[in-house]
Order: C-alpha cells, then structure tokens, then sequence
C-alpha cells in the first residue's frame, strides 16, 4: 500500500510539472509560431521543411536509441552514463559531417539553391543536443520535471525573442534557423548548469554492448517512424509547391502542440514510473488501462474540438493567408487523436525489454503506410489525399498496436477499445454540434472560437455525466491534488509578502 502511494505521489507529481511545461514551453512556442506566421510566408515554413526531416532522422540516430535503455536500466553507473556521452558526441559530429557532405544533394533535389548553408548551419543543432542528452536522461529518471520545466522555460523565452527580433528585421527563413539553434544551445547549457552531472574518462565496451542490444531496435524503430512521419514533407515538398508544404508544416505544428506534446507529457511521466513496477504484472495492468482510459479522455475532444473551430481559429491566430492550412489540420487531428494512445501502448513493450518486438511492429505499420502512400499517389489526391493516407494508417496501427501490447499485460485488444469507445463516441457527438453551430455563425474570429469552445466544454460534460463516465471523476482526482499544490504555494507567497 505504501509504495503504491509513492508511486501515485510521482505520477502526479511528474504530471503536474509535465503539465507545467506544456503550459510554458509549448504554450509560448505556440505564441512565438502566431508571430512568425504573420511575420513570415508560407514558402520560407516550407523550405525550412524541406531540411528538418534531415535533422530529424539525424536526431535519432545520435541517440541510437541509448536514452530509452538508460531510462529503463534501475542500476545505471557512472560508467554507462560516461560511455553513452561519448557515443553520443562521436555519432554527432559524423552525422554532421554526413550532412556537411551532402547538402549540395539535397539541395539539387529540391531545386532550392539556398538549402546547402541552411542545412550545413542547422546541422550544428545536432552536436549541440547531444551534449545534453545524459543530463536530460537523469532528470527523467528522477522524474524531475521540475527542472525541466524552467530550463524549457528559459530556452523557449530566450530564443523566441531572438527570433521574433530577426523576422522583424527581415532575415526570412534564417530566423527560423536561428530559432532552432538557440533554442538548443540554451537548453543544453542550463542542463549542465541544473543537473551537475559530468562525465568521467572511462569508455566502457560492456556498458555499450548491453545498452546497444537493447537500443538499437529501438533507434531503427525510431529511424523507421521518423523517416515516414516525415515522409511527407519530403513528397509534399518535392512534388508540389513550397507554398503547400508551408501550409502543412503549419497545420501539423498545430496539431502537434496538441497532441503530440500530449503524448510526449504522458510518455515521459510513465515511462520511468511503469518501469518501477515493471515486474508487478497486476499492478501494471491496472496503472496502464487508467492511463489508457485518462489520455483517451483528454484527448479524443480536444482533438475533435480543435477540428471543428478549425477557420476561425486559423483565422483568428494567424489571418486569412493561412486559411488553405484549415482542410490539413482538420484531417491531422483525426490522426493525432490517437498518438497519445499508440505511445502509451508502445511504452509498455519497452518496460517490458521487448525492443525487438517493437521494431517489428515499426516495421509492419511502415509496410501499410507505404501502400497507403502509394495509392493516393496513384489516384493523384494531392497532398490532402496522403494526409488521408496518415489517418487510415493511425487507425490501423491502433490494433496493430494494442494487440501485441495485450499480449505482454494481457489487456485484451476488444477490451482496450470498449474502454476507449465511450470517449469516442461522445466527442463525435460533441464534435459534429460544434462544427454545425459554427457554419452558421457569422461573428468575429475571436467570438467564434471563444464561444464555440465553451459550447463544445459543456456538451461534453453534459454527456460524460449522463454517460456516467468514470474518467471524469479519475482526471479529478489527479487534479484536485496539483491544484491543491498550487494553492498552498501560493498561501506560502502571500503569507511571505
């Protein structure tokens, strides 16, 4: 009883701060992306997407999937935190100097000439990050999102002034450039200065081996999810204009802050927790259906609701020039409803050490996406018809995913989906009166989305009590106790003045 109350206290403690930096970070990132959508065009957001799906794919193969088996490792050494550094900090500069090599390629690729110093300038960005990447690791082993929280803080503030400052006087995409390697360096140094933690002069051969085993699947895993989640730049990019790809790297930015940041919150508050229990099969069940249930929850309306108040919202944030991106996000929050829910069922075949079969299932859902690709290419649907290709995929790599992690905790595919129907179907219903209501409005952007959201917040209340939903009582007792955090911190203050 006793270690299941501490494991509670952590979770909610990890949410809280995990939610702290949503707020924060994300939320002023988001503000940052307002501005620079109205100080910036469509096609400088394409030609930085054109070479982001170069850092990214870069970004996983540095890590190599080494973070995820340190995190998962309950007795790691100096010595295999050392060893991970200088892996790390090699693989970075030789990927740098791949990229270095290859900018010219990329560049005649896309017939962007300005793309060879672009990418041979961000590319830095990878070398920077991964002199962070063991502090970042300790603090979510500790689950300190704390720190975490003010050093994102820092970095986002730090780097979004920088950044408005050179789209105002005129720098274009390099602002973009600027914003991301700022934002980097920043984080990196206050990682250093908030985890005192460096490394010793020792390379370990079987520290490396006994993480590269687990690791590598996990990092062609990586490669395999990146590469494709990215695809889509590449052939939006290639094939149509940079104007379409500028609208779609602003709808998933959007949808990302959403429901990506979601479910990177709840993957990194549970991994590390799940992990402690990861030998108690009950136990582990129990937190991972409630996690399940919890995240569907949240984020099937939020999601639904987003698309619904999709061109006022758009227009509202970032004008009428941004109006094209309204049909991609629309489409790219049906698909982002569910990544939440793909990452929690995968966090549990890594607390379960089955890297192996994670990879595999990477390799099946990639296998369908390609097919997908294919026929939206073969009907010439446009870059709406590969988005459509995005969603299905989604919805398919649900049983794919859910059925194998059942298997290793034994909660049943059909069980987990009853669990998660209740959720869908009322913000459907929610969804479709919202979106309804809006085709008839004709106010102002503001009045709109203000109106509409809290229309949308009611009937799905109105519903779940009728329903008699469970989760609603769940998320407030999770929130009862931040709020009572946040309430005796601020008696505190108040008293002190």
């Amino acid at each position: 009883m006793q270690d299941s109350r501490m494991l509670r206290a952590k979770t909610i403690r990890g949410i809280f701060w995990s939610f702290a930096d949503l707020l924060a970070s994300h939320g002023l990132q988001f503000v940052i992306q307002i501005g620079l959508a109205r100080l910036l065009l469509p096609e400088h957001f394409g030609v930085m997407g054109m070479i982001l799906v170069f850092i990214a794919i870069s970004n996983s193969i540095v890590d190599s999937g080494f973070s995820q088996a340190l995190i998962r490792d309950q007795t790691t050494s100096q010595a295999d935190y050392s060893t991970v550094f200088y892996f790390n900090s090699a693989m970075a500069i030789a990927v740098y100097g791949v990229l270095y090599i290859i900018a010219p390629l990329v560049s005649t690729f896309y017939e962007e000439p300005q793309l060879v110093i672009l990418l041979r300038v961000l590319s830095l960005a990878l070398i920077i990050n991964s002199l962070g990447i063991i502090q970042r690791v300790q603090l979510t082993k500790e689950v300190n999102f704390k720190k975490m929280t003010i050093i994102n803080l820092i970095a986002v503030t730090l780097s979004g002034v920088i950044t408005i400052g050179c789209a105002i006087e005129g720098y274009g995409v390099w602002s973009l450039v600027v914003n991301i390697l700022v934002l980097q360096s920043t984080q990196t140094i206050c990682l250093w200065l908030f985890n005192r933690w460096v490394p010793s002069f020792v390379f370990s051969s079987q520290s490396f081996v006994k993480y590269f085993g687990f690791g590598y699947k996990l990092m062609l895993s990586g490669l395999l999810d990146t590469l494709y989640t990215n695809l889509f730049f590449v052939l939006i990019g290639k094939i149509y204009s940079s104007s379409s790809l500028g609208y779609y790297t602003n709808a998933v930015k959007v949808r990302d802050l959403a429901s990506q940041s979601l479910a990177v919150t709840i993957q990194r508050v549970t991994y590390p927790v799940l992990s402690t229990i990861q030998d108690d099969e009950k136990q582990l069940k129990a937190s991972f259906r409630k996690i399940i249930k919890i995240s569907a929850f949240v984020n099937f309306p939020l999601m639904i609701g987003l698309a619904a108040i999709a061109t006022p919202l758009f227009t509202l944030l970032f004008g009428e020039k941004w109006i094209p991106s309204v049909i991609y996000f629309q489409l790219l929050c049906f698909a982002g409803m569910l990544y939440p829910i793909h990452a929690i069922n995968l966090t549990i075949l890594q607390v379960k050490g089955r890297s192996d079969l994670f990879l595999w299932l990477e390799i099946i859902k990639k296998v369908n996406l390609t097919l997908l690709i294919i026929l939206s290419l073969a009907f010439q649907m446009g870059v709406i018809g590969l988005i459509i290709a995005a969603v299905v995929n989604s919805f398919t790599a649900l049983l794919i995913n859910t059925y194998y992690s059942a298997r290793e905790i034994g909660y049943a595919t059909i069980e987990q989906l009853l669990d998660l129907m209740p959720s869908f179907l009322i913000s459907i219903v929610m969804g479709a009166f919202v979106y309804a209501l809006s085709c008839q409005l004709r106010l102002s952007s503001l009045t709109e989305v203000v109106l509409l959201s809290a229309v949308g917040i009611v009937i799905y209340i109105i519903l779940c009590k009728f329903m008699r939903l469970r989760e609603f009582g769940e998320l407030l007792s999770l929130i009862k106790p931040i709020f009572i955090k946040v309430k005796r911190r601020f008696r505190n203050v108040s008293n002190h003045k």
